[in-house]
């Protein structure tokens, strides 16, 4: 396929292009990554090391990725997405083989001085390449169930790789995320439910592969005090920290849960009931409105884009940063069962803080080149 941009009477120049960059949106991206700074700051009892310095120097170099990302045109990602598709599966078969075991999975390449997890770039990867495939198609075709069967390839595929880690938590993000971006394009309602009802057939197959810690998390989940000193730890510490923030909380490097290291994984992720012990559910509001304007500036850029690939791109990144909220969220809280989702931007960790910026590039990219019309 080939594909080149018209509509436009002149290339937008330099100057708008910065002008088009939503600088709003960029602001609340650095507001989130400052909360993370200072509840790693304080995770760490007050010192910069070994999170909040760290952190902050990632998020600025985050930053300028996100900037050349929105700054290079749409029809340079519509030719990558399947190289970079390929490239993420070939990562996810290499951590299979000879990634770094940590925490009970294994998750991680170590390349050199850096350590990589492929599966926050799968993320990203399969919203590109089904973006990509979608802006191929009429409405009429998308609706086809034959036209539905290569991105239920597409998004399967780094899922079986990801629960071979095992990493339940990725995995259901990138098929969650997958299934958000297939019914924006226009799949029928009727093969949702067909899916939906073949997976409930599949839970007792399911359940008999899963791994012996991931159920007695879906057990904990059930029935919170089955267990409370082994299982049940973590949402129970989780639970006791979030509650005894009250309102306003108990004030910044004042919470006893994770000053006292009662809270585990205080600084990835169970970061927001680190925040919320010490500013309580006035702090935890404004950060969720924060994530709130992102979500809102997600669905405007969408709206504005001229092409389809934009579109899907847009809101692909949109449901992305919906899950990851609402997942970690709803985990700490024992609204869902405990899985490995970090908070993005506050929870520490370079590969997905980067995988979000990255995205949040594509997104703001789209709305920078909103009136490119592309063909392919």
């Amino acid at each position: 396929m080939t594909f080149l941009t018209i509509g436009a009477p002149s290339p937008v120049a330099f100057s708008e292009k910065i002008w088009r960059i939503n600088w709003g949106l960029v602001l609340v991206l650095t507001a989130i990554a400052g909360i993370g700074v200072v509840a790693l700051y304080s995770a760490a009892g007050g010192r910069f090391d070994p999170w909040a310095a760290r952190h902050a120097i990632r998020y600025g170099m985050a930053f300028g990725l996100l900037l050349v990302v929105a700054l290079i045109h749409p029809r340079v990602w519509l030719a990558l997405a399947w190289p970079i598709y390929i490239v993420s599966l070939l990562l996810l078969v290499a951590v299979d083989l000879i990634g770094k075991i940590g925490m009970g999975a294994q998750r991680w390449l170590v390349l050199g001085p850096l350590q990589i997890q492929p599966s926050e770039i799968a993320k990203v990867a399969v919203i590109l390449v089904l973006a990509r495939y979608y802006h191929g198609l009429s409405r009429e075709q998308a609706a086809r169930f034959l036209y539905t069967l290569p991105p239920l390839l597409v998004i399967l595929a780094p899922v079986a790789l990801v629960m071979v880690q095992p990493d339940l938590g990725t995995a259901m993000m990138v098929l969650l995320g997958g299934a958000a971006l297939l019914f924006v394009a226009g799949v029928r309602l009727w093969m949702f439910l067909v899916a939906i009802v073949g997976s409930v057939a599949c839970l007792p197959i399911a359940w008999s592969v899963m791994h012996e810690y991931q159920r007695k998390r879906v057990l904990t989940f059930l029935d919170p005090d089955r267990d409370p000193l082994g299982a049940g730890y973590h949402i129970t510490q989780s639970k006791i920290a979030i509650g005894s923030g009250g309102l306003f909380g108990k004030g910044f490097l004042k919470g006893t849960q994770s000053s006292l290291n009662f809270l585990p994984e205080k600084q990835t992720d169970f970061i927001f009931t680190t925040f919320v012990e010490e500013w309580g559910m006035m702090g935890a509001l404004v950060l969720l409105a924060l994530f709130g304007l992102v979500l809102i500036w997600g669905f405007s850029i969408a709206l504005r884009s001229q092409h389809h690939f934009g579109r899907l791109v847009a809101l692909g990144v949109t449901a992305m940063m919906f899950l990851y909220v609402f997942i970690n969220t709803a985990m700490v809280m024992g609204l869902l069962p405990v899985v490995g989702v970090p908070l993005p931007l506050v929870s520490n960790g370079g590969t997905a803080m980067v995988s979000v910026m990255f995205a949040c590039g594509l997104m703001i990219g789209v709305n920078v080149y909103r009136d490119a019309q592309l063909l392919h």
